[in-house]
């Protein structure tokens, strides 16, 4: 069993091949073949990849994610092979270049196991939109891993690879990290290129690992992360060694009460953030409680802004330059309407004509205009919160994992986001870590916000955290 990297560098070291590793992974994809959490293994490539990390092992030359077997969420792009996004629009689409967080990976001699289904073009918060049918959770098949990227969450958990990368929008790597028992990490807006990878909305998307272990989290953020000449929007600033440090001083925390007395989130949830907070207390930490006044606007914000970057993003899937075109269609005008009418699903149409609607005249100002407005704000109250203290802390999620099917109504999916959009809206890494256990026997991740561009530090109090508590 290889649940984090160290048990594959162990097995290395024992004599254990790369090539060996792998195909102990292919077994267990096909065994758990019924999470429907990966869309296409990439068995000739990952094999091609094993053999030849294991003749540089035995040169002495090999990277420093040697071994590691990494799953790519289905929007990420990988040269020469497939990508569609979890959607019918993109069927049959080959990718003809790499994203940049694959070609870094590959430089340092991870293998690429598969791409792994995803809610549509990211677009969901249980993974039950995907255009190849729903993604089971690993610990129980009845109920949503979370989405978007329930593929990559499900797959670590279920030990169908060492790593996965996903994407987070509004929460999309640390929800579905919550309801599965894993790590998931967004980094730093900016901080991770996102060349290659399909845009939902672009000022809010950033890449990310799920993981089993926050050393895991910490060397593929290593390697993925810095400037990139094909993302203007990617940081030049240095990355720094994220491998865990101990502690020099105790935690100065923020907590934010509203999320507590937040009428939605669980009594367990509720009172496990608050023995936490007791407990670190006890330790000597600083846990300061403080006012967050915009609660209750980061979901509409937040659906307003990535809405309307979502109409612009998707319009170019039309069904002329390359992916699903319809049949029926005839002319130019019905390729346009019936191409993107059969090739979107019900969540990503809804979303289109939402974010177009915001955009249009007569409305912009009104919607998009004071959404931007409210996004300063709380970004101001974020970082003004964090300029007084190290970290913030609030749960992931404000329930478990449902049951599939259960939450019908999208306004209700939505505020599943409530205590992850925050992060994306302020452009600040956060982390979910799996520090509870619900009495209905599932789990749930308790969050942590850091300052921007300081994924060291916040690195530093999740593993703390992993250990204390």
């Amino acid at each position: 069993m290889y649940k984090t990297f160290a048990d594959v560098k162990a097995a290395l070291d024992k004599g254990r091949s790369v090539e060996d590793i792998l195909k102990k992974y292919f077994n267990n994809i096909k065994e758990r073949k019924d999470l429907n959490a990966f869309l296409e293994v990439f068995e000739e490539s990952a094999q091609d990849k094993a053999r030849e990390v294991d003749e540089k092992i035995k040169q002495g030359t090999a990277g420093k994610l040697a071994g590691m077997v990494i799953g790519i969420k289905d929007n990420i792009c990988y040269k020469d092979h497939k990508v569609s996004a979890s959607s019918k629009i993109l069927e049959g689409f080959e990718s003809i270049y790499s994203a940049t967080v694959v070609e870094r990976l590959l430089e340092e001699d991870a293998v690429i196991i598969g791409r792994l289904n995803s809610d549509e073009f990211a677009m969901g918060s249980s993974n039950e939109n995907s255009a190849f049918g729903p993604v089971r959770n690993a610990l129980n098949e009845d109920f949503v891993p979370g989405g978007s990227s329930g593929g990559s969450a499900s797959a670590v958990a279920a030990n169908l690879c060492t790593v996965a990368l996903g994407s987070d929008t509004g929460g999309s790597i640390r929800q579905p990290a919550s309801f599965t028992g894993t790590l998931g990490f967004k980094p730093t807006y900016g901080r991770v290129s996102r060349h290659g990878l399909i845009a939902y909305a672009s000022s809010f998307d950033q890449i990310g690992p799920i993981a089993n272990d926050i050393q895991d989290v910490a060397v593929v953020m290593e390697v993925i992360a810095g400037g990139d000449e094909f993302d203007s929007t990617a940081s030049q600033r240095e990355v720094p060694s994220l491998s865990p440090k101990p502690l020099k001083s105790k935690l100065r925390i923020a907590y934010l009460k509203e999320t507590l007395d937040s009428d939605g989130i669980d009594p367990e949830i509720k009172a496990r953030t608050e023995q936490l907070v007791n407990c670190l207390r006890a330790d000597g930490h600083e846990l300061i409680p403080v006012s967050f006044d915009y609660l209750d606007y980061l979901v509409p914000t937040y659906y307003v802004l990535s809405t309307a970057e979502a109409s612009s993003n998707l319009a170019r899937f039309d069904g002329v330059h390359y992916g699903y075109r319809s049949d029926e269609a005839q002319g130019v005008e019905e390729t346009y309407i019936k191409s993107r009418t059969e090739g979107f699903g019900k969540e990503v149409k809804r979303r289109i004509m939402a974010g177009t609607f915001v955009l249009s005249q007569g409305y912009y100002d009104a919607y998009y205009t004071k959404a931007q407005k409210v996004r300063r704000k709380i970004q101001n109250r974020t970082n003004e919160i964090l300029a007084q203290n190290d970290v913030i802390l609030l749960p992931t999620t404000p329930t478990t994992a449902f049951e599939l099917d259960a939450v019908t109504d999208p306004i209700s999916m939505y505020l599943q986001d409530i205590f992850t959009v925050q992060a994306n809206l302020s452009g600040n890494p956060a982390i979910s870590l799996p520090l509870g256990q619900h009495s209905n026997g599932m789990p749930y991740g308790l969050q942590l916000i850091g300052k921007q561009f300081d994924e060291e530090s916040l690195i530093d109090a999740s593993a703390f955290l992993m250990d204390f508590c």
